[in-house]
């Protein structure tokens, strides 16, 4: 056999690959031991060495052996992928704005108790939160916040009526509740004596967005009898529009009359009698052109028109009311006949004056005298006819035709 020195055996490998080789078949059982222990403490650490920070937050790093919290702003953990030791601890914050909603019972001024909704939003100062969390701790909500604007908020509410926190007074309640909150924040302070000492406004860690009163419960009886009341105050305030109204409409008639007498004024100037017996004059040349029946009763005035064209005042005359009344009581008609041109009248009629016309008899007991009528003067007349020679054809007209009757 030959004999090898520097191997059990074996002759020494002469490439790197051969070695290379050889070393794994040597080496390979501890490598693999090796690397599952190394895997192992990888899989148990990793919860405690790796901390993934979201959007919107900060880590607050706590060193178990090298002080506790870490103050400074600038080793806060920002969003994304960080290692830590394992023995120490990172504390999340969210530093977008926020809001809780709680209900606090309170009693107004007049001794009603309720209950009020509020809504808070806030946000959190990032160079603050390392304090704040020394200070108070991640549930400074629970702890500082909602006592607080709970005991302000009944504050507040005890100085107004039921009426005025239930209708009137809500955004004025919400203003006082903020104003006084940050006037408290202000007061407040958080104080740290040590190596690394501080004083803190409250003020400075949390910024304070608005505080929204978003509900009133009352008890039903206080609640119904304020809805009857403003139903009664907006009724009384309709009565008082129907009342303005009224006198607006008062005014607009006052208006319209003396617009009215004006217009009266302005054209009565304008009228006189004669365009007023012009006028009647042509209504009664279109009354006569009608083809329909018609029943003309001539006036007794001056201007000899139609009754319902005279403009005379003056009661009509005896012979006329005389006339009137035999028509009535013997019930004859006294539409006129078609009318007579002027130049195919009897001369009968126009030779015979007015004055010697028989009067009359009356149909009945007791007699009636009938006076003569004198013929008026003939006006100046534009029909073919005038009207006085109208009415004696109307009135021979009637006396022909009259049966005699003798007179008891």
């Amino acid at each position: 056999m030959k004999a090898y020195l520097w191997s059990d055996g074996e002759p020494l490998p002469t490439t790197r690959r051969a070695r290379w080789r050889r070393f794994a078949e040597r080496h390979l059982p501890s490598v693999v031991i090796y690397l599952m222990v190394a895997t192992l403490v990888a899989v148990v650490l990793y919860p405690h060495m790796v901390v993934t920070v979201p959007s919107g937050d900060v880590g607050v790093l706590w060193k178990r052996f090298g002080g506790g919290t870490v103050l400074d702003p600038r080793r806060l953990k920002n969003e994304g992928f960080n290692l830590i030791l394992p023995w120490n601890q990172v504390f999340l914050y969210d530093l977008r704005l926020q809001s809780f909603t709680e209900s606090y019972n309170a009693i107004s001024s007049d001794g009603v108790s309720l209950t009020a909704t509020i809504i808070v939003r806030f946000r959190l100062q990032r160079d603050a939160v390392p304090v704040l969390h020394q200070a108070i701790g991640p549930n400074f909500e629970q702890v500082l916040v909602q006592p607080g604007i709970g005991s302000l908020t009944r504050e507040v509410i005890a100085q107004y009526t039921a009426e005025q926190v239930y209708s009137t007074a809500r955004q004025e309640i919400q203003d006082k509740i903020r104003s006084l909150v940050e006037d408290r924040l202000s007061e407040k302070m958080m104080e740290h004596e040590g190596e690394e000492s501080y004083r803190v406004s409250m003020r400075d860690t949390i910024i304070l967005y608005d505080i929204l009163v978003t509900g009133i419960e009352l008890p039903a009886a206080i609640v119904a009898a304020i809805n009857r009341k403003t139903e009664q105050y907006y009724i009384a305030e309709e009565y008082k529009f129907r009342v303005e109204r009224e006198k607006r409409e008062s005014e607009r008639k006052k208006i319209e009359a003396e617009g009215i007498r004006e217009f009266q004024q302005i054209v009565s100037q304008g009228i006189s009698d004669s365009y007023l017996r012009w006028r009647g004059i042509e209504a009664t040349l279109q009354l006569s052109q009608s083809t329909n029946s018609k029943v003309i009763i001539i006036g007794g005035g001056k201007d000899g028109l139609p009754v319902i064209l005279n403009t005379d005042t003056a009661p009509p005359s005896a012979g006329a009311a005389a006339s009137a009344d035999d028509a009535t009581s013997r019930q004859r008609p006294t539409a006129l006949g078609p009318a007579v041109p002027f130049e195919k009248t009897p001369a009968a009629a126009l030779a015979t004056p007015a004055e010697k016309i028989p009067p009359v008899p009356p149909a009945t007991p007791p007699a009636v005298t009938t006076p003569s009528v004198a013929a008026p003067e003939e006006p100046h007349s534009f029909w073919p006819l005038s009207l006085a020679t109208i009415k004696s054809y109307l009135l021979n007209w009637l006396g022909a035709t009259e049966p005699k009757t003798a007179t008891p």
